[in-house]
């Protein structure tokens, strides 16, 4: 038998620890880019939901490359992102221990969709939450105004409290989410004004984001539950024949210390822990399916190489989530979830410089074949064409003679 060396790398990362079921099931944003006071107020954050994944094909383009100009074809993640509410503000002051909020300020009028994320149960509940916050615009004007001359005055971060509207997804889920969302950009004046203005109101994802940006994304990754050592930490399996069983970690440790080390391998958790995916680039921000001049307008999976009227919705809808009718957003590669995962979407912290990261997509086609098999037509026209007059049409079309 060879001899065996004595020392390896270890399996699985440290950085990560500890690797438990995470708090929150929405992505939190731990850090906001820097305020650029130059720049006009706008929001640095969204909330998206995972759809799916297709594959577009494009020519890059990279003088000296070897891909400079000929057709690639990558994998793609679509993340539907229906307009926010804006529904309140909240002020920050600075002290030695940080950030602390001074005030918050809630809208007049608040969604049913957001007042459920208040109730543990809806339903057997008197629903009066915020009843109170909203007489003070009508019936104290003055304090409500007071209270924003207050965070002008004081504040030197200010954040809008928005939420999602699950309804316009079709979702299941009624409750919507709410998120504080930094405003930078402007002075402190300028940035109150711009969330007072635009209380109540509707922002849509083009608003905070633009083609060919990149951005980063939080999340929370896809539950696996308790695994292994072998699967967990990816360590080596046991010989063969070891004595009761072969999936563990020989040797945990030496005698002294008398414990066990929190940096060896054991069994437990793996899977729904919170990541930030930084440097994600936008491929296209997608317009969902709404009406022009009485028409209805759905074509936003065509490109200028494919005109086929054609929406970014599979055939046969993207699976375990179903049609992408709103707003969406389309990264690069793979991010973190099972689909319908509410994906929180930030504004990078870098200032990208590189070549990938300021190069200009231009998509040749976009991949809308079923995702349950392997998918042969990209529209429902194509696919009657090719099949004819099936079965089932006849029959309808006897039904209706």
């Amino acid at each position: 038998m060879s001899h065996r060396k004595f020392s390896a790398p270890r399996h699985g990362s440290l950085g990560f620890l500890p690797r438990k079921r995470c708090r929150r099931h929405r992505g939190k944003v731990k850090s906001f880019p820097r305020d650029n006071a130059a720049n006009p107020p706008h929001l640095t954050a969204f909330i998206g939901y995972k759809a799916g994944m297709t594959h577009i094909v494009r020519e890059p383009d990279r003088p000296g490359s070897k891909v400079n100009k000929k057709e690639v074809v990558e994998a793609v993640t679509i993340v539907e992102a229906a307009p926010m509410i804006i529904v309140g503000i909240v002020g920050y002051v600075e002290t030695p221990r940080g950030l602390r909020p001074l005030k918050t300020i809630f809208a007049e009028h608040l969604n049913a969709e957001c007042k459920r994320r208040f109730y543990k149960n809806w339903c057997k509940s008197e629903k009066k939450a915020f009843s109170k916050a909203s007489q003070r615009w009508s019936q104290d004007k003055e304090s409500v105004e007071k209270d924003f001359e207050r965070i002008k005055r004081y504040c030197k971060v200010i954040r809008a409290i928005a939420h999602t509207q699950p309804k316009m997804m079709k979702m299941r889920m009624k409750k919507a989410h709410i998120i504080e969302i930094q405003v930078n950009g402007g002075t402190v004046p300028q940035k109150v004004d711009w969330v007072k203005e635009h209380m109540e109101q509707a922002i849509t994802i083009d608003k905070v984001f633009a083609q060919d940006e990149m951005i980063d994304v939080i999340g929370v990754t896809k539950g696996k539950g308790f695994n292994g050592v072998t699967f967990r930490w990816k360590t080596k399996k046991l010989p063969r024949k070891t004595h009761k069983g072969l999936r563990k970690v020989a040797c945990i440790g030496a005698w002294h210390p008398a414990r066990v080390r929190y940096s060896v391998a054991r069994a437990g958790q793996l899977g729904y822990h919170h990541r930030t995916e930084v440097n994600k680039k936008i491929y296209r921000i997608g317009k969902g399916i709404h009406t022009k001049d009485g028409k209805v307008i759905k074509n936003n999976a065509a490109t200028s190489f494919d005109d086929t009227d054609k929406s970014i919705t599979p055939l046969g809808g993207f699976p375990h989530y179903g049609e992408v009718n709103q707003d969406f957003l389309m990264l690069k590669g793979c991010i973190m979830g099972p689909k319908k995962r509410v994906i929180t979407l930030r504004k990078s912290l870098l200032v990208h410089t590189s070549r990938t990261a300021l190069e200009k997509i231009d998509l040749k086609w976009i991949d809308t074949s079923s995702k349950m098999g392997h998918g042969r037509f990209q529209t429902a026209a194509e696919k009657k064409n090719f099949m004819g007059l099936l079965k089932k049409d006849k029959l309808k079309e006897e039904e209706a003679a």
